[in-house]
Parts: C-alpha cells; sequence; structure tokens
C-alpha cells in the first residue's frame, strides 16, 4: 500500500472538489484547477477525499500516490497558494519586471526578458547590497515550478564562485578550485 496514497486529503472550507468522467475540478478563492486522472478511483466523503486502486499492478501502485499528491497540490493551491523565490548571485546581475514582463541581466551581452504566464503573480526585490530577488506567486504548482525552472536554466549557478540563479535557500556543492 502506497504510504502517500492511503492518506486522506482534508479539504478546507472554502474550497470545492467535484469528480466526474476521470476529471477532478478544484474550485477555491485563488482559482479553479482540473486534473485528468486513469486507473485510480476518487472519493470525496465530507471535507476528505480518498484515492484508491482496484487491484496490485505497478502501473496502478505508481498513480496512487501521484494523484493523491497532484490533488493535495491543488487543494493547497486554490486555498492558501504557492511561493518560489528565486536570488540572483553576481555582480551586475539585476532583476526588474513591467507587468508580466521579466527583465534579468545575467552578465550576457543582452538583457533576458520573458513573458510570464498571466495566472503567475511576478515581483522583483533589489535592496541595496543584496542579491536581486525574483518572487513567482501561484496557485498551479506546476506552472509556477515550470517557470522558475525556465529561469534558473538561464544561468544555472556555478560550482566555484557560486554565481548564476538560484533558489533562495538552495545549498550549492562548492568546488575547491585550483590549488596553488
Amino acid at each position: 500500500m502506497s504510504r502517500i496514497g492511503k492518506n486522506p486529503v482534508t479539504i478546507p472550507a472554502g474550497v470545492t472538489v467535484d469528480v466526474a468522467d476521470g476529471i477532478i475540478t478544484v474550485k477555491g478563492k485563488l482559482g479553479q484547477l482540473t486534473q485528468e486522472y486513469s486507473d485510480v478511483t476518487i472519493t470525496v466523503e465530507g471535507d476528505q477525499v480518498q484515492v484508491e486502486r482496484s487491484s496490485d499492478l505497478k502501473d496502478q501502485r505508481a498513480k496512487h500516490g501521484l494523484y493523491r499528491s497532484l490533488i493535495n497540490n491543488m487543494i493547497v493551491g486554490v486555498s492558501q497558494g504557492w511561493t518560489k523565490e528565486l536570488e540572483l548571485v553576481g555582480v551586475g546581475y539585476r532583476a526588474s519586471n513591467q507587468g508580466q514582463k521579466l527583465d534579468l541581466a545575467l552578465g550576457f551581452s543582452h538583457n533576458i526578458v520573458l513573458e510570464v504566464a498571466p495566472e503567475v503573480k511576478l515581483e522583483t526585490v533589489s535592496e541595496k547590497g543584496k542579491n536581486p530577488i525574483v518572487k513567482l506567486t501561484s496557485y498551479d504548482k506546476q506552472l509556477i515550478g515550470q517557470i522558475a525552472a525556465k529561469i534558473r536554466g538561464f544561468r544555472k549557478p556555478e560550482p566555484y564562485k557560486g554565481k548564476g540563479v538560484k533558489f533562495v535557500g538552495e545549498v550549492l556543492r562548492r568546488k575547491a578550485g585550483k590549488s596553488a
């Protein structure tokens, strides 16, 4: 039995969960999310969602915990929301935004301009003496993770000086470099 899949997901007040024809819909104060599912049965009983599988086939065992986690992420997203913070470490690295356009100066000859999806709230923080921070806030965990990974992919942190775009709180593996 899946340790994650067997735990029920509690539905907070203000969130509705509808299950119909292989699609689960979660509505809350921040938005609405839908997810297709297969090979498992999802039941809503009171303020709990239960995910169950009919057999111990490998495919069903794999999807049991997966769909439970996806449903939990959807419920947390529409009730509280998700936030990711990226830190730009390096001399001359800057970030600014106008609406949904993110403008990054990461040491290349031209600035990188990224159009962010309207579901994601974008905010840049630049304080003197500190590294610039890009804050992404949304109700869709999958979308926010994808955008954060794309921004990080423009200049991944390198192991010698630690320069690049990294998540706030991320611990980098540092290398010693050449010994004289």
